[in-house]
């Protein structure tokens, strides 16, 4: 399994983004300090308010994702039209756009910054060997 943790300042805002773009969270890994995000049953996105996110961190400060990138999430989706309607979700519940997506032949992909800053993008890639 993989567990991505990221820092977020409000963890009922943070959820109730994530929940408009369609994610859901597994409540037996969920507190006031926390949760587990669900992208698979292989792969969570760990949310942690940043006070305990620090307790994880020793002699590093948090990165400010207002002048920084401290790493990029990115998920497949199944076609062009899914990376869109994802990114819409997510500009529309308040995240920003990272920009104009990238339409390559055989790969389409779009991303945004969430509530605190984190890069996320969403991309298509055609798996069948066919350029489109």
């Amino acid at each position: 399994m993989i567990f991505v943790n990221l820092a977020v300042k409000d963890l009922n805002a943070s959820m109730d983004f994530f929940k408009a773009i369609g994610f859901e969270f597994n409540e037996q890994f969920t507190s006031p300090e926390g949760t587990g995000m669900v992208v698979n049953d292989r792969a969570y996105v760990m949310l942690s308010v940043e006070p305990f996110f620090k307790t994880f961190i020793k002699g590093k400060e948090l990165a400010d994702t207002s002048k920084t990138v401290e790493a990029t999430v990115a998920f497949s989706a199944e076609s062009k039209e899914d990376v869109d309607t994802v990114i819409e979700k997510a500009i529309a519940a308040g995240g920003i756009s990272t920009g104009e997506a990238m339409d390559q032949p055989g790969m389409y992909s779009r991303g945004f910054y969430d509530l605190d800053g984190h890069q996320w993008e969403f991309v298509w890639m055609d798996m069948s060997g066919s350029v489109s």
